[in-house]
């Protein structure tokens, strides 16, 4: 076999930095985390029914679950491999013998029935362990398949939630415009009177009427984003447009202090079981049973083979004693040259666990860099969270006062549209704001791998 070993060396979450940002993130112990269903925690029925839609009828998550069984069943082929195999075979035929050869009379130049019946059995001693490495990697797929499945739950369930939380903010963002239409409507009917009167001029009312083509364009798009995101939440469900249709304003609450701290242990126990995390690690251990296979092949292979039966001309002598047939048949194989081709084989084998291995690492690598990032957001936006809420009072107070004015003459409509238009900004990004603290919630609960309870 000569020196032909794995590079590769695994990382362990706990061996990583995890950076000021999750420590940061720590200071609240005994953090109450949701449950597989994480969802739950934004409080909306609607939202927990296209969930279970999407987990029902999903074909993409149909489709890994094929694949898990398909990796039962072929563990289940490589587990026949370890255990005994018994044969049984019968056949009957007609044959006319040729009279010039070795058969006698009265066979030669006749017709007669062949008849034989064999029950053979073989087992492979499997001393150097390679069927049982085999069926270790096949087993080891089957586990990987399954957290491959479980990962593209998660997937599948953050698509939903964001896009849910995506559709909420949309109509946020189109009350607001349409309430700022409503009072940009309301002052240019109380500017035309005022220019009917002979107490503002031209100008003042083409101000006004200037501002609502670009609202109700901005209405309009919104719409277009809300009724994309049906047909989204449709597809993820794996129905059709028209269900789409049928989802009704969302109604999320989230609870407080979730999304707002990390557990201690996150970077050991959070991290580490990451259905994409768990995928690759047992990637790595069947890789590693196959390289245990392919070292075993430089052994010699014994193998058992027995059969019993029994064999006649005619049927007249069939089930006669003197018709009986048995035999063993132990066999050795070992290679001697075979043009480097086990080496190779080792090597490749080699090969596919070092790729396995740092396949493993950098999903590790991305985990931690997937929770710090969340972690950062959710410190980012609770900091966003009151500086928004400052200029959105701010504003309101600015808009109130430029009405009032106007109202008493004291100013001209620039002003008011410059206020109302500075309101609508701060209205919409407040809005942004209380929907990231929803989607960084999501984020998070995605980095760890679905929320866990922590007691």
């Amino acid at each position: 076999m000569g020196h032909i070993e794995p590079q590769a060396v695994a990382l362990k979450p706990a061996q990583l930095n995890s950076g000021k940002a999750i420590a940061a993130a720590t200071a609240t112990d005994n953090v109450a985390w949701p449950g597989q269903r994480w969802w739950e925690a934004l409080h909306d029925e609607q939202l927990n029914q296209l969930v279970d839609a999407a987990l029902a009828g999903n074909p993409t998550l149909r489709a890994t679950q094929a694949r898990v069984r398909q990796a039962e069943s072929l563990a289940g082929v490589a587990k026949a491999g370890i255990l005994p195999r018994v044969d049984a075979s019968g056949s009957i035929d007609r044959e006319l013998y040729s009279a010039h050869t070795t058969v006698p009379a009265p066979l030669a130049g006749n017709y007669a029935w062949k008849n034989t019946a064999t029950l053979s059995g073989s087992y492979d001693l499997d001393l150097w362990g390679r069927n049982r490495d085999a069926l270790a990697a096949a087993l080891d797929d089957v586990h990987m398949a399954s957290a491959e499945s479980q990962m593209a739950r998660l997937t599948l369930e953050t698509a939903i939630v964001r896009s849910y939380i995506q559709l909420s903010l949309d109509y946020a963002l189109q009350d607001s415009i349409a309430d700022n239409l409503a009072q940009r409507q309301r002052i240019l009917e109380l500017t035309r009177k005022r220019h009917a009167a002979g107490l503002v001029s031209d100008i003042d009312v083409a101000n006004i009427e200037t501002t609502l083509p670009a609202g109700r364009r901005d209405h309009e798009q919104i719409g277009e984003s809300i009724a994309l995101l049906r047909n989204q939440l449709a597809a993820l469900i794996g129905k059709g447009p028209g269900d789409g249709e049928t989802i009704a304003r969302p109604q999320l609450t989230l609870e407080a202090g979730h999304g707002e701290a990390v557990p201690d242990t996150l970077p050991a126990e959070l991290v580490g079981r990451r259905p994409d995390i768990v995928a690759q690690r047992w990637r790595v251990e069947a890789a590693g049973a196959r390289i245990a296979g392919a070292k075993a092949d430089f052994y010699p292979n014994i193998n058992l083979a027995a059969f019993v039966g029994v064999q006649s001309l005619g049927f007249s002598r069939f089930l006669d004693s003197h018709s009986q047939m048995r035999g063993i048949t132990p066999a050795i194989s070992l290679p001697i040259f075979d043009g480097g081709r086990l080496r190779a084989q080792l090597g490749n084998q080699t090969a596919i666990y070092d790729g396995a291995v740092e396949q493993y690492n950098a999903a590790v690598v991305q985990a931690m860099s997937d929770v710090a990032n969340a972690a950062v957001r959710i410190a980012s936006v609770r900091q966003q969270d009151l500086l928004a809420r400052r200029a959105l009072e701010s504003a309101r107070r600015q808009q109130q006062l430029a009405e009032r004015a106007y109202n008493a003459g004291m100013t001209d409509s620039l002003n008011v549209i410059n206020a109302q238009l500075t309101l609508l900004n701060e209205q919409q990004q407040m809005a942004q704001v209380a929907s990231k603290q929803l989607d960084n919630y999501a984020l998070l609960m995605s980095a760890l791998g679905g929320g866990i309870k922590v007691d």
